[in-house]
Formats: C-alpha cells, sequence, structure tokens
C-alpha cells in the first residue's frame, strides 16, 4: 500500500464481541452441564445472554450474581461459575481478523474499540489479549454505563477521538448498533466475515 493512499485523518473502530473474538455463553456451560436439554434451558432460562447484557449496561456482578442465585437456587455454582470463568466463553481470535487489525496498524491507520461488555469482566479479559495495544483508545459500555445502540456512546467516541462521524469506519456484528451509527454520520459496515470486510476497507482505501 503507497502512503498516500493511507486516510490518516479517518479512524477504525471495531466491535469486540464476534468480530475480534468469538463469544458464546454456551462454551463455558457445556464444560458445566452435560446433558444436551438441561444446557439449552438453563442458557434460555438461567444464565442467558440478556440477563448478561445488564452488566455490559453497567450493572455490578456483586448485584446481579447474588440475585441469581437467588432464583435460581440449584444452580448457584453454575451461576458463580459466570463470574470466575467468564474468559472460557471467549472462544479465541475471528479468522483473519486480527492480521488487518495488524495491516491497519502498520499503515498508520488510527483504530479504536468500541464494545459492550462489563467493566469487571472487561478488566479481567483486556489484560490477557495482546491485541488491544494496537488500539488508541477502547470505549466500553459497562464503563460508561451505557451500551450500544444509544446513541451517547457513539457521542463518547467522537469525543475521545477527536473526530466527527464521518471520520469513523466502523464494523459491528449487530444490524441494531450499525443502523444507530448510519444515523450519526458514521461509516457504517455491518460484519460477516474477515473477507468481507477486507473488501469494505479496501473500497474505503485503507487497504
Amino acid at each position: 500500500m503507497f502512503e498516500d493512499q493511507v486516510q490518516v485523518s479517518k479512524a477504525v473502530v471495531f466491535d469486540v464481541g464476534r468480530v475480534l473474538f468469538g463469544w458464546q455463553l454456551r462454551a463455558l456451560f457445556e464444560k458445566i452441564i452435560a446433558d444436551e436439554r438441561e444446557l439449552q434451558w438453563f442458557l434460555d432460562t438461567v444464565v442467558t445472554e440478556e440477563w448478561h447484557f445488564q452488566h455490559d449496561r453497567g450493572r455490578a456482578l456483586d448485584d446481579m450474581v447474588p440475585e441469581r442465585i437467588a432464583q435460581f437456587p440449584a444452580y448457584a455454582s453454575h451461576i458463580e461459575a459466570y463470574r470466575e470463568r467468564f474468559n472460557e466463553t471467549i472462544t479465541g481470535p475471528v479468522a483473519g481478523v486480527h492480521p488487518i487489525v495488524h495491516e491497519l496498524k502498520d499503515a498508520g491507520v488510527p483504530l479504536y474499540c468500541l464494545t459492550n461488555f462489563g467493566h469487571e469482566l472487561w478488566h479481567g479479559f483486556r489484560p490477557e489479549q495482546p491485541i488491544f495495544d494496537v488500539f488508541e483508545d477502547i470505549v466500553v459500555s459497562g464503563t460508561e454505563k451505557i451500551a450500544k445502540p444509544k446513541p451517547r456512546i457513539y457521542e463518547i467516541v467522537e469525543e475521545r477521538s477527536g473526530r466527527d462521524g464521518a471520520d469513523l469506519f466502523f464494523t459491528d456484528d449487530n444490524p441494531d448498533n450499525i443502523a444507530a451509527a448510519r444515523k450519526r454520520g458514521w461509516d457504517a459496515h455491518l460484519f460477516t466475515d474477515a473477507a468481507t470486510l477486507r473488501a469494505q476497507l479496501e473500497a474505503s482505501g485503507f487497504l
């Protein structure tokens, strides 16, 4: 890539879950619950994604976990495992995406993350992943106590990056989050896979 092709004024913003890293609650709990029917019931009823998203929005685990145990006391150890073993719900890097991140970094493109991730669980995950060292800033919903697709969290990225929406290329796997970004004028693209992302970045002149 030639240096004059790099849009240094425009930054690329990555989502984390299911864009940079795979994430499934099942990945942890299938190690704990052997019976498939019980496992599916547990994921649909006890430790659900919607319950988990409370932490993404800023609710403390010390409130969430005891409350859930009181509702489902027979599964107390399982619910504690959600807090203690959360990193086992991360299934590893999404294929092909981390090389793109490093290519962008090597090309001098400013990089940011905007993630719906609980404050406490983030601080247990972040130190294990050196990929985050290449990002200039990471906006974490649980820390800000507001999550995508609320407009305010996009505004925080704009403020902290010093860029308007048109200067932010964004990729996220959630259509609602993409729609909210586009309403603010962001160059937002629904993430499906690394090859499609690469094509979008090439079309925008980054790669």
